[in-house]
């Protein structure tokens, strides 16, 4: 198992921001997270990456226990995150900003330059190489944040929403990028409020609501489920819908 995480609980005040969460994530695998705004889904990411310090659970890489461990050294043994906010080195060309990521796993200058050219090649930026990051497009600094990650030689990569913020023709570009990283042996979990990308990527899905995994399995069985229709669209939207459909059917 690349990921297993047992009743994990983050609270903040009176708040269980995240509520008992247990997740599993088979190697070679995309696994996708999904819920309403306010879920949870980020405070579990950065509990989970060691950002947040969890109160109560444990979080196995590769069958080792993490869990309270620094971030460094978690990245270190292969799990590395991404930001719903982009943060590039504004002042850097995005080679630059790449082969900072690259640097965790090459010492000399030369080796991570030259890999982080080849993880510009993946993410479609060889053309933007010289470019600085202060001048990126949204997509633009969504696909340098996936590089600086990739280029750290991940084993598991957490991505918080890479989609946000994207046009449809970005999106699938963005979907075939990460098609392209998983087939070179990295795995995935992913936070996605994007159906499309969730349902073109995922082998598995879990569902958040009120910090609680109140959903999983297999992404076409889950998103018809009514408690998860609910979770989105509020009490008796499932109904709603079933009646709607059957009405459609007749007419």
């Amino acid at each position: 198992m690349m990921l297993k995480v047992t009743g994990l609980t983050k609270i903040f005040g009176g708040l269980r921001a995240v509520d008992n969460a247990t997740i599993e994530v088979e190697e070679g695998r995309i696994v996708a997270l999904i819920g309403p705004n306010g879920a949870g889904k980020t405070t579990l990411f950065a509990s989970i990456a060691g950002f947040l310090p969890p109160d109560g659970g444990q979080v196995e890489l590769m069958g080792e226990n993490i869990t309270g461990l620094p971030v460094h050294q978690i990245a270190r043994r292969g799990m590395v995150r991404t930001f719903q906010v982009t943060q590039p080195l504004a002042r850097l060309t995005v080679h630059e900003n790449i082969a900072v990521g690259a640097f965790q796993r090459f010492h000399h200058r030369d080796e991570a330059w030259e890999h982080a050219r080849s993880i510009a090649d993946i993410v479609g930026m060889r053309h933007m190489l010289e470019q600085p990051a202060s001048d990126l497009t949204v997509a633009g600094r969504k696909r340098l944040e996936l590089a600086r990650t990739l280029a750290t030689g991940p084993k598991l990569l957490l991505l918080d929403e890479v989609m946000a913020g994207l046009n449809p023709s970005e999106i699938l570009e963005m979907i075939t990028i990460l098609q392209t990283i998983r087939a070179s042996g990295v795995t995935m979990l992913l936070i996605e409020h994007v159906m499309r990308a969730v349902m073109s990527l995922s082998d598995h899905l879990y569902v958040l609501s009120y910090g609680k995994i109140i959903a999983e399995g297999n992404p076409q069985t889950v998103v018809s489920n009514p408690t998860v229709i609910e979770a989105y669209l509020g009490r008796g939207a499932a109904a709603q819908m079933a009646l709607a459909a059957e009405g459609a059917s007749h007419a």
